[in-house]
């Protein structure tokens, strides 16, 4: 069989309609996981009882455990224990999945970076008055986010790769459109090379988003 360019460009504009619930699935993600993220790294450096033994619990098991089998387990698995999670949808248990995988990776990240902020920086704002939550929030966080910006890019880059898996739990987003022209139409190669330079095209976008924005954060620090 010979390539089918024709079939392949008008697959394009099909592929693009569910555009949005990828990304849509990836921004999701992406605000919950940081929010968790940034509580979870504050715990881990601030060591706080319990919490943090729990913390690092986490952190092993998501980043021990492969994505679609933590999808798997949030749509398929806990539903048996938790009654009230037979009415989750297919969407809701990806992003929660997203969420908690990628924060496990993401604290990481922002403890490095909060931990590379020099003390005095911390020792300067408790001198002035501040609280150490204060000081957290206004001086060391923002100089935290400028170190750990562009690994949270690249986070959310692979999150958006990663909603791929998500047609494994029937969500309707690109993958899954692909695989439903793909299997109508035997031309797996044609569909699945569209959906791949899709996916292409949106991680150079962010790239040159990630480097211009590197830029201008760098910049205030250059001599």
């Amino acid at each position: 069989m010979q390539f089918d360019y024709a079939y392949m460009l008008g697959l394009f504009p099909i592929l693009l309609k569910y555009l949005g619930t990828t990304m849509g699935m990836a921004v999701i993600g992406m605000m919950f996981a940081l929010i968790l993220a940034i509580i979870i790294a504050n715990i881990r450096i601030f060591k706080v009882p319990v919490l943090n033994g729990i913390c690092q619990l986490y952190i092993s098991f998501f980043r021990g455990t492969p994505l679609l089998v933590q999808m798997f387990l949030f749509y398929y698995g806990l539903p048996q224990l938790i009654p009230v999670l037979v009415g989750i949808n297919a969407f809701t248990a990806a992003v929660i999945a997203l969420t908690l995988h990628f924060a496990a990776y993401m604290t990481e990240s922002i403890r490095a970076a909060i931990i590379g902020i020099d003390h005095s920086q911390m020792e300067a704002s408790l001198s002035i008055g501040m609280t150490t939550s204060q000081a957290m929030r206004r001086i060391i966080l923002p100089q935290a986010a400028r170190i750990a910006f562009p690994s949270l890019v690249n986070y959310f880059i692979d999150m958006i790769k990663s909603t791929s898996l998500a047609f494994t739990l029937g969500v309707a987003e690109m993958m899954a459109t692909a695989q439903t022209e793909a299997s109508s139409s035997f031309k797996y190669l044609e569909a699945f090379l569209a959906v791949a330079l899709i996916y292409w095209a949106i991680v150079v976008i962010l790239t040159r988003i990630q480097l211009f924005t590197e830029q201008k954060l760098n910049k205030a620090y250059q001599r």
